[in-house]
């Protein structure tokens, strides 16, 4: 006759290994659990609230470690699935106000790690989200061929339906196309991220770090970056309009495309005046690496000959503090 588990040989051992079984089902993840993280991802998915980026960093890396703490534990597919994702979507947004900051190597690892979990969930459109909003750190502080390359990921892992990340991924790639000169790419991503952008739904085009919403295509950089003055000012204007009162960096990126606007248009001491002004209309502890990287591509295009005078050594004086 066959023997009896090895547990029940012995009733104190048999108790105590399922007080251990009931102890390891009991730390699966709960469906309460999952609906309140994914809730979490999406009140940070609005942005920054007025809140400051290194606030807002220091309570996405806590709720990181916690879910990290939830990883560990087993989960069924499609509990696990969902967790991916979710530590995906929130490692991506510390990832986001790391490259805000300057942090540009950390930014990197961040978004790495953030597409490891999303590439783990199957969730392709957050994984092309990710490349995307990469690209973002290179064109921002100056490797745009990195950008493109990129951009291309994403917009290969989006497919072909139209959606957020891929009208970014073509809005990035036409900004950092235009920075180094190649007109005709930067055109036809433009073109491209239009016709993507038209074909988007309403959850697509939310205001959150998730969505897409006109503004935050930031086409008047392209157009800045082209020398097309009119198109730019335009998208300049229609941004600002669109733009909430909180929107800090957004505002301040768009009076520094105006500024650069103005260098091309020849008033360079006007360019000046509004780069100082950007940064100093700013809360303190929104004048992060990414305004400032701007005011720093203000300041390459002035002219030797021009220095010296008082509203670019104004500016220069800016980028030291």
């Amino acid at each position: 006759m066959r023997g009896r588990p090895p547990a029940c040989r012995d009733p104190d051992r048999g108790q105590d290994e399922r007080h251990t079984l009931d102890a390891a089902l009991a730390c699966h993840s709960t469906p309460t659990e999952l609906d309140f993280w994914e809730e979490v991802a999406d009140t940070y998915a609005v942005g920054y609230g007025g809140q400051a980026p290194t606030a807002r960093l220091a309570e996405l890396a806590d709720d990181v470690i916690a879910l990290r703490t939830l990883l560990a534990r087993p989960q069924t597919t499609t509990d696990r699935t969902r967790l991916c994702r979710t530590v995906g979507q929130l490692s991506g947004m510390a990832a986001i106000v790391l490259h805000d900051l300057g942090e540009t190597r950390e930014a990197r690892g961040w978004f790495h790690s953030a597409r490891m979990a999303a590439g783990e969930s199957g969730a392709r459109q957050l994984v092309a989200w990710l490349y995307a909003r990469e690209a973002m750190t290179p064109l921002t502080y100056g490797v745009p061929r990195d950008a493109v390359r990129l951009a291309d990921r994403a917009l290969l892992a989006a497919g072909d339906s139209p959606s957020a990340a891929a009208a970014l991924a073509a809005a990035v790639s036409a900004r950092a196309h235009a920075v180094t000169g190649n007109r005709e790419a930067a055109r036809a991503a433009l073109a491209r991220t239009q016709e993507i952008a038209d074909r988007l739904d309403s959850a697509s085009t939310a205001d959150t770090w998730l969505g897409l919403p006109e503004q935050k295509l930031h086409l008047s950089h392209a157009h800045t970056r082209l020398g097309a003055t009119a198109q730019a000012r335009a998208a300049q204007d229609r941004a600002l309009q669109l733009s909430g009162p909180n929107s800090y960096q957004a505002r301040a990126l768009m009076r520094m495309d105006a500024a650069l606007c103005d260098h091309h248009a020849g008033d360079k001491a006007q360019g000046c005046r509004r780069a100082v002004d950007a940064p100093i209309e700013l809360p303190t502890d929104q004048r992060t690496g990414l305004v400032r990287s701007r005011a720093a591509d203000l300041l390459r295009h002035i002219p030797a000959s021009r220095t010296g005078e008082r509203t670019v050594t104004d500016l220069r004086d800016l980028l030291r503090t």
